[in-house]
């Protein structure tokens, strides 16, 4: 039986992205993901639940994550699911899913009375350009 394996979800960061490289110098960077729900329960009441999911992003994509987005910021991420097994210090046998991203899009812009931390500022603002008074326009 064929099998799919596809995630598509939206929602904002938890926190700031935390980038690391691998020997080989591949950037990886680690993401939380919150995906508010809204429904009404029995009783008629809208009620919202968050469901918190670790997103893995790897190469330049890992970078740009984790110039131009922070804690809070809006986005698409599209990807797969993934099993990661571990034992830890103890010899117990540990797993968790995340997702690995395909592909991270960036959705809006920060909240307000934040900015990017390394977004780049115009260097000059519409009234300093000069206006082009060509009256010669062959049409």
């Amino acid at each position: 039986m064929a099998s799919y394996n596809r995630v598509l979800l939206i929602g904002n960061l938890t926190r700031n992205p935390e980038i690391r490289y691998t020997p080989s110098g591949t950037a990886v960077a680690d993401l939380g993901l919150a995906v508010n729900e809204n429904f009404k329960n029995k009783a008629g009441e809208v009620v919202e639940q968050t469901c918190f999911v670790d997103v893995v992003v790897w190469g330049r994509q890992a970078e740009t994550t984790s110039e131009y987005l922070q804690k809070g910021s809006p986005v698409f991420v599209e990807g797969r699911l993934q099993l990661d097994q571990w034992e830890n210090q103890q010899g117990e046998k540990r797993s968790k899913l995340r997702v690995r991203a395909d592909r991270v899009q960036f959705l809006g812009a920060p909240a307000k009375g934040t900015e990017f931390a390394d977004a780049p500022k115009p260097s000059v603002s519409l009234q300093q350009l000069p206006m082009d008074d060509d009256d010669d326009a062959p049409f």
